[in-house]
């Protein structure tokens, strides 16, 4: 079969690889219905992180079981499957927990970007349908398995709550869903910053009230003057930089709270700066299979639509294209059919 393979900055080629197989007891491989690119493959992909040898892609995927291994027991043939970037036992202390993420057991999902994956891990890491959705459903239900489960973290390590006043710095498709994610948890006023027409609508449609398209002192400035000098009481930093973090910890009001899941690069934060502030941080790689069940749920009920997010779809032997159009901000999120 053909997959995604980066062997390099901006060089993204789909040729022939391995079919996947089961390779341990508890993997499943499923048929992928419909996989995308994220914004967090945009750093090797911009040379921003190191690509050392051909590197297979993709961690956002759902599909038809076809082949399960022997210590498989939850996890049925012909079922509609989602999982996340994480793989899970979801039996052990930290999964118990709630982060599974964290798994003593975890692997990282790749190659996803491909019409067939293996996923280890299978029983703990898939979450079925009740039945086969139909068609107009898959976005929605791609969306759960990284940037919606990734914006819902965000919101519940920003500890938002009816009521409160939140901010969302970054305006892919991480806070976008951010902004979703808050609506849903009942925030009264949320706060996006964004210079994006295009995103700007779309998150006024997941409930952002206030659009600031300010950066730096003059942004902060403006969320003050929106907060009568205050700030927010939660924020949801969606970036991962320097400029994004201190961003988001200078918004919040003392006591206030950050949620931060852009992956970092380069951001460093210092311990006296953080000191004084009185602003709690928590944040890392979402446990997304922890808000797995409940997503899918509102989803099939009609009570949110995340694939609005993906605004280009695209075949799979096209997936070069949506790398471009992500990179070169022509393309919000780019969803691939194979």
């Amino acid at each position: 079969m053909k997959a995604t393979v980066l062997y390099g900055p901006r060089d993204v080629r789909f040729e022939e690889r391995e079919k996947p197989k089961i390779e341990k007891p508890k993997d499943a491989v499923i048929r992928i219905t419909a996989t995308c690119v994220c914004g967090s493959d945009l750093w090797p992909y911009r040379g921003l992180q190191p690509v050392n040898e051909p590197t297979p892609m993709g961690h956002e995927y759902c599909g038809i079981v076809e082949e399960v291994g022997s210590a498989v027991t939850l996890v049925k043939l012909g079922q509609f499957v989602i999982g996340s970037f994480a793989t899970s036992d979801n039996t052990g202390p930290h999964c118990k927990a709630g982060y599974q993420s964290s798994c003593v057991n975890r692997e990282w999902m790749l190659r996803a970007q491909a019409p067939v994956l293996r996923v280890p891990n299978a029983d703990g890491t898939l979450v079925p349908t009740p039945d086969i959705p139909s068609d107009d459903l898959i976005p929605s239900l791609l969306a759960t398995s990284d940037v919606l489960g990734t914006g819902w973290f965000a919101a519940v390590a920003a500890d938002v709550k009816p009521g409160k006043t939140v901010a969302v710095v970054g305006d892919g498709a991480v806070g976008l869903l951010g902004v979703l994610s808050a609506k849903q948890m009942g925030a009264e006023r949320i706060v996006v910053m964004s210079r994006h027409e295009t995103r700007q609508k779309i998150a006024r449609e997941f409930g952002a009230t206030d659009i600031v398209t300010e950066r730096g002192d003059e942004g902060v400035g403006r969320v003050k003057d929106l907060t009568n000098g205050i700030g927010v009481d939660s924020v949801l930093e969606c970036v991962g930089t320097q400029e994004s973090m201190m961003q988001a910890i200078r918004c919040t009001r003392p006591g206030g709270a950050i949620g931060y899941v852009g992956v970092p690069h380069g951001a460093e934060l210092g311990g006296e700066q953080l000191f004084y502030t009185h602003v709690h941080l928590h944040g890392g790689p979402a446990p997304v299979r922890q808000f797995l069940p409940k997503l899918i749920d509102l989803v099939l009920n009609g009570k949110i639509n995340p694939g609005k997010v993906f605004d280009l779809t695209l075949p799979l032997d096209q997936v070069a294209e949506g790398y471009r159009a992500m990179d070169e901000r022509r393309a919000i999120k780019a969803l691939l059919r194979p």
